[in-house]
């Protein structure tokens, strides 16, 4: 076994592990919306009424949240709420970006709404102040999660190559590139990676099996 073939066959290992793990946390997830009374209709988590009602129950008012936070806590909220303005900036030059490039050169658009998803504020227990932070940090994670996937299809496209060190949280996309010094492979196979954009987790268990 080259050491290439080795390198695949963990990778093949790592995916089929946390395939595994997932499946193992959609059971307990389940598992939470038997125990927690809601059920997902149309994408969307819906509570049995006398739950919405004990929710309401638990419900600190809005005003009375703000007055009993600490004075640190209100001096920061401008600090980061003004972080929306660069995630707006971001969100817009992005899927423009990816519009007018992904297209000229053929590359998959990312599905934007796959990534964003904006739900905590529809919990009965939670005021006005604190679904506004429910939507804000799920719509910065969910816009950097978006932006992550359309510069790693980016990355694919014109600089498919690993790194010679060991990168925390690269992207999955990463496993396709071609290994660092591997002029021939860069030189022959470019074209085919930039045509191959099949997801990274079935390409794995297509190894695998």
């Amino acid at each position: 076994m080259t050491p290439q073939e080795r390198f695949d066959e963990l990778l093949a290992r790592l995916r089929r592990t946390r395939q595994e793990l997932e499946e193992e946390i959609e059971r307990l997830l389940e598992a939470k919306r038997q125990q927690f009374n809601y059920t997902l209709q149309r994408g969307k988590a819906v509570f049995d009424r006398n739950v919405e009602r004990l929710h309401r129950k638990h419900r600190i008012s809005s005003l009375r949240y703000i007055l009993s936070a600490p004075l640190g806590v209100l001096l920061t909220a401008p600090v980061i709420y003004g972080m929306i303005f660069p995630l707006i900036l971001l969100d817009l030059t992005i899927t423009i970006y990816q519009n007018i490039c992904f297209r000229i050169y053929k590359v998959p658009l990312v599905v934007r709404r796959d990534y964003m998803v904006l739900d905590r504020h529809r919990l009965p227990y939670l005021n006005t102040v604190q679904k506004i932070n429910c939507i804000y940090c799920g719509y910065g994670n969910g816009l950097l999660a978006y932006a992550r996937e359309v510069l790693a299809r980016t990355e694919q496209f014109w600089c498919p190559i690993k790194h010679a060190i060991r990168v925390k949280g690269m992207h999955e996309r990463e496993q396709k590139f071609f290994d660092y010094g591997d002029a021939e492979a860069w030189r022959n196979e470019l074209q085919v990676i930039r045509c191959d954009w099949e997801d990274p987790e079935n390409l794995a268990e297509k190894k695998v099996e």
